[in-house]
């Protein structure tokens, strides 16, 4: 079963606390997502019933080696769109654009990226080409 976009989210949230806290509160993952402590408490149930968390009320989040491995997986994710959105230099808010990006894309999609992302990186010259790159682009004339 695959996980809806706010799952997502809140697994996301436990694996990035779970590499810095040694003990997870439903409410460290409502301030860092700005959602209600019983939007936490209901997307830790689904989760742990999907097998991601070992959830119980006032007991420890814990991840599983699954929640682990997924979790691992959606914050590599999103820094790989991350990085992708600075370098190809959109001006927008990079933490939005990636978050609006990742619940949609495909894993091939997303792999794609990575590897463009990599190219770019390792290929400084053609970065900077890119970068001073002119392009009459159909977004430009229409935004005139």
């Amino acid at each position: 079963m695959m996980l809806s976009p706010s799952s997502e989210d809140y697994l996301e949230e436990v694996y990035r606390l779970s590499l810095n806290k040694d003990e997870i509160r439903i409410k460290d993952i409502a301030d860092c997502l700005k959602v209600s402590m019983p939007s936490v408490v209901k997307g830790l149930r689904k989760l742990s019933i999907l097998g991601y968390v070992i959830y119980s009320p006032y007991e420890r989040i814990e991840l599983t080696d699954k929640g682990i491995k997924k979790g691992k997986f959606l914050v590599e994710r999103n820094g790989i769109l991350k990085e992708f959105v600075k370098i190809i230099g959109s001006k927008c808010d990079i933490e939005e654009e990636a978050e609006a990006m990742e619940h949609y894309l495909t894993i091939s999609t997303i792999k794609s990226i990575e590897k463009l992302v990599k190219f770019f990186e390792t290929n400084e010259r053609i970065l900077k080409m890119f970068n001073v790159f002119e392009n009459d682009s159909i977004l430009d004339d229409n935004t005139k």
